[in-house]
């Protein structure tokens, strides 16, 4: 019991720092492939399309191998997922174009990604198994649509567009980071209560902050210091108030199973009151 208790705290661990490094790396690595001082590729549509077919690319050769079993999902469920997170990483992947990596992951933390968590438990489906599904939706989709899109967006065509080898290897880089992104964020959504996924948004924002004024040259203002010293003391307070309840929670159990409840004392009463008056009568009847 105790070494499954282990194994599942080094598992949900190793899928929160997968979902922080990968995270905050392709935002990173977004950026400077997006922005005017990088490599200037302003087809975030057509990226995310990059992403999904690589990341569809592996769940494919998964599945061929047996490490992740198919399993029925209706395909209107499918469609109608693949169209709102299409939506939504397009609309981040434009906004990080557009702004500072600060501003972006700030307004990413409004995204709660209820879809995923609810369809895992209508379904009974696995998260690597959901991805497998709809990985190769959303990247058919957004390949097909995504140069006019982008087309719509920048008044630029893909191409037009003179790729480097710099780019190449940043874009390899994206959708790597792409992989591990997509399929943390369905272990942790599977894995961590809604307020633990904020938590987990929290500090990632952090990161992101101080990586983007290293790197970037993002304004850090005195507001941005303290937000990052309220978001770490606050993921602080939180471990430990999980703990706590823990703890508490096992003494409840712990005390339950040596102690007699009431309703088990009233019966156990009633049981020695009963028993005496029937000696008596039999004692009685045999005189």
């Amino acid at each position: 019991m105790e070494n499954e208790k282990k194994v599942s705290a080094i598992s949900d661990v190793g899928a929160w720092a997968m979902n922080v490094i990968s995270s905050v790396g392709i935002i990173m690595a977004n950026k400077q492939l997006m922005s005017n001082r990088g490599y200037a590729f302003s087809f975030a549509t057509t990226l995310t399309g990059f992403h999904f077919a690589v990341t569809a690319i592996v769940g494919l050769v998964s599945n061929a191998t047996g490490y992740s079993a198919a399993k029925h999902v209706p395909l209107w469920e499918l469609l109608w997922f693949s169209v709102v997170a299409n939506m939504s990483i397009t609309g981040m992947n434009f906004s990080l174009m557009l702004n500072s990596v600060g501003f972006y992951q700030i307004s990413k933390l409004s995204m709660i990604p209820v879809s995923i968590g609810s369809l895992q438990k209508k379904y009974s489906i696995g998260s690597f198994e959901l991805l497998s599904k709809t990985a190769p939706i959303q990247a058919l989709s957004l390949l097909i649509l995504g140069p006019f899109i982008d087309y719509y967006l920048s008044g630029k065509l893909i191409t037009d567009y003179n790729i480097s080898t710099g780019a190449s290897l940043f874009i390899l880089l994206s959708c790597s980071l792409a992989v591990f992104c997509n399929v943390s964020q369905y272990l942790c959504i599977g894995r961590f209560s809604a307020v633990s996924f904020q938590v987990l948004g929290h500090m990632k924002t952090v990161c992101v902050l101080t990586l983007g004024w290293l790197l970037f040259d993002s304004e850090l203002t005195f507001k941005n210091i303290m937000g990052m010293i309220i978001a770490v003391v606050g993921m602080v307070i939180y471990s430990w108030a999980v703990e706590v309840e823990k703890q508490s929670s096992a003494k409840n159990l712990a005390h339950s199973k040596n102690s007699l409840t009431e309703e088990e004392i009233r019966l156990l009463k009633e049981g020695v009151e009963k028993n005496p008056l029937k000696d008596v009568e039999l004692g009685e009847a045999k005189g």
